[in-house]
């Protein structure tokens, strides 16, 4: 009998201290599995932190890269004489306000940005790109809502327009901070060239009379158009501004050919129907 009670009691004792190790096994799983966890939010926290702190490098960077330098500045000329007509109209616009207006920064420098071949204006209406005078397309860079070009000395250039939409439109451009149209002060209430309905066309230079026009050439600051005219200033040098509004006009709608037959649309199921 006392044999049977030992053997009960070390039984008692064995089955305790199974329970309290497997308790303690649970206790110490469950503090690794918290400070795992922990473990894991404080470097997720710090992954995020450090990729916006990258983010704002990056873009401290790029702002950085797309300083320009004293040296590195450079105007618009008045270029060779390119005959271009123009006839004046009398159209109002619709609002006061513009619907659209951009600008871009030009240097003799490598600008950082994602490259890109025009400005969409507009809401995606009008299209506006820089052309040198065999008509290619010369590389805008963008950050953010800045646009830039590199700009070489001696270059001519040309500002492209094209309207894909029914409304017709009118650009105010300056360079320089003069109007391409009369070289006055830049100012937004100037009047400017009409953009009529699916059609294009592009600004050579600064006018001259309704018949030609100076054309735009890249130069040192200090032989610009904009530093030897009373309007200008050299101040000013190295932006290109383009302002759209809306005109009043009728919405221009393509006659459609009556010989022209519009195939069926494409079906990607056609087992399905």
């Amino acid at each position: 009998m006392y044999k049977s009670k030992i053997l009960l009691w070390l039984f008692l004792c064995t089955l305790m201290s199974a329970c309290s190790t497997a308790q303690y096994s649970t206790e110490s799983s469950s503090e690794d599995s918290t400070a795992s966890e922990a473990e894991y939010a404080s470097t997720s926290k710090g992954a995020q932190s450090s990729s916006s702190m990258s983010s704002k490098t990056s873009a401290s960077a790029a702002a950085t890269q797309n300083r320009v330098q004293a040296n590195e500045r450079l105007g618009t000329k008045w270029g060779d004489d390119v005959s271009s007509h123009v006839t004046q109209i009398d159209l109002k616009r619709l609002s006061h306000s513009p619907v659209d207006e951009s600008q871009i920064r030009y240097a003799s420098k490598q600008f950082s940005g994602r490259s890109i071949n025009s400005i969409s204006l507009a809401a995606g209406k009008i299209s506006f790109s820089i052309i040198d005078d065999r008509g290619r397309i010369l590389p805008l860079y963008r950050e953010g809502q800045n646009y830039y070009l590199s700009a070489q000395d001696g270059q001519s250039y040309q500002l492209r327009y094209s309207n894909s939409s029914n409304q017709t439109f009118e650009i105010v451009a300056s360079v320089d901070g003069l109007d391409v149209l009369d070289g006055s002060k830049a100012s937004r209430s100037n009047s400017g060239y009409v953009l009529r309905p699916f059609s294009s066309f592009a600004i050579e230079g600064f006018r001259k009379s309704n018949s030609s026009v100076a054309s735009f050439t890249f130069s040192k600051p200090k032989d610009s158009y904009a530093a030897h005219s009373a309007s200008g200033s050299i101040q000013n040098t190295g932006i290109i501004g383009t302002v759209v509004y809306e005109l009043k006009a009728p919405k221009f709608y393509p006659a459609k050919n009556s010989n022209d037959a519009y195939a069926p649309a494409p079906n990607a199921f056609p087992a399905d129907h």
